[in-house]
């Protein structure tokens, strides 16, 4: 969503809204597991490194999305 927040600007606020989203399903100490159910508990593998290596890609290109946006 982020990625496609660069070439259509409407997808921009719900970019916003589903990476806010995520933050809310970390753990205690701020980690992610593998998988979150339905309900938001965290299932399989804590920590689990794609998961944070794709906040990090999506915060990454969020940034660049909307420093192009407001520039």
């Amino acid at each position: 969503m982020t990625r496609a927040s660069v070439y259509e600007p409407k997808y921009l606020v719900r970019a916003v809204n589903l990476f806010e989203n995520m933050l809310g399903f970390s753990n205690h100490l701020c980690m992610f597991s593998e998988e979150i159910a339905r309900s938001g508990e965290q299932l399989g593998n804590t920590p689990q490194a794609f998961s944070h290596l794709a906040l990090i890609s999506a915060a990454f290109n969020l940034d660049r999305a909307t420093e192009k946006r407001f520039n």
